[in-house]
């Protein structure tokens, strides 16, 4: 490694151990920095041009252009940096994401003062891409960061830079944020998965359910309707058949007792040699199930979820599936 680039990096690792992890930030003197950009060290240099000239030449209107530009200068630094100073930031808690998708973090600015704060943009520290906005007059104003993780588990969110160049350009006020929260990355799914395993028979004790249900009536996973049924199991040749009938009766299909087999999304049956593709095979068929509404489990890694159904379920599993080695 380049030892310049080594050095900047331990330099960089001390500023950010320096800064206590936070999802809320107060900037005040002690945690906002100013620094000249290069269009202020260009003015600087035009300013010392100009005093030089004025001084060679005895030029009272030089003196004039020179010591106005320098007080328009002197009022700018103050501006920039009461910008910042007194702004509050909070992160809302990030929703997980998928690898491979750009995650968005949600930051809202908080103004007390009665003026607007002008041109604050928001960054994950060293990506380059910037949110800016301008936060009302006693008010908040939310702004989202893009972040693109490298790969699954769950990852520190990375810091964040805050700055504003406002209102003449020639210096940055900037600040560094270390939120305390933690970004759920689910794997990538498999973008062209095979079909979902066969199922594996039943347990004594749901079959014995099955049997019940066909005494009450329940025959082919076809049951009465129900008031409250998503309307994508409702059967509607059957109700189409009733209609003709003369009859307004509904079916639904009954997708817990018309399985016969329990469906397990195993990692054995992903078939692929390498265990990041198995993942994500596992992960695509978890969202097949998922799209479908039957009950599915779970075996990776030595964890097992047991079959169920719903988003609470599609969670557990896609948390399993990130976090697992």
């Amino acid at each position: 490694m380049n030892p310049l680039a080594a050095t900047r990096r331990r330099i960089d690792g001390w500023f950010l151990s320096r800064r206590p992890p936070s999802d809320t930030l107060a900037l005040t003197q002690r945690n906002v920095y100013i620094v000249p950009t290069p269009a202020g060290w260009m003015l600087a240099a035009t300013l010392l041009v100009l005093l030089v000239a004025s001084i060679n030449y005895q030029l009272n209107l030089g003196y004039l252009l020179t010591f106005m530009l320098a007080g328009c200068v002197a009022v700018g630094m103050h501006v920039s940096h009461a910008t910042l100073r007194g702004l509050s930031m909070h992160l809302m808690p990030p929703d997980p994401q998928y690898a491979g998708s750009a995650a968005v973090f949600r930051v809202v600015l908080h103004n007390a003062r009665r003026s607007v704060r002008y041109g604050i943009g928001l960054a994950a520290r060293g990506s380059g891409h910037w949110a800016w906005c301008d936060v009302p007059a006693q008010g908040s104003e939310t702004v989202e960061i893009a972040f693109q993780p490298v790969r699954r588990g769950l990852h520190a969110v990375p810091p964040l830079t805050a700055e504003t160049r406002f209102p003449l350009g020639a210096f940055r006020v900037w600040t560094v944020w270390r939120p305390a929260s933690s970004l759920l990355v689910y794997p990538a799914p498999e973008p062209h998965p095979p079909a979902l395993p066969a199922g594996e028979p039943l347990a004594s004790d749901a079959s014995a359910s099955v049997a019940r249900a066909a005494s009450a009536g329940e025959y082919d996973g076809v049951r009465a309707y129900r008031r409250g049924d998503p309307l994508k199991l409702v059967v509607w040749k059957k109700a189409a058949r009733a209609q003709a009938a003369g009859s307004d009766e509904l079916f639904s299909r009954d997708t817990q007792q018309a399985q016969r087999q329990e469906l397990w999304l195993d990692a054995q049956n992903a078939a692929l040699p390498d265990p990041e593709a198995r993942i994500s095979r596992l992960c695509a068929w978890v969202l097949m199930a998922d799209r479908l509404n039957i009950d599915y489990g779970l075996r990776v890694a030595g964890q097992q979820v047991p079959p169920s159904q719903g988003e609470a379920h599609r969670r557990r599993c896609l948390e399993v599936l990130a976090t697992c080695a």
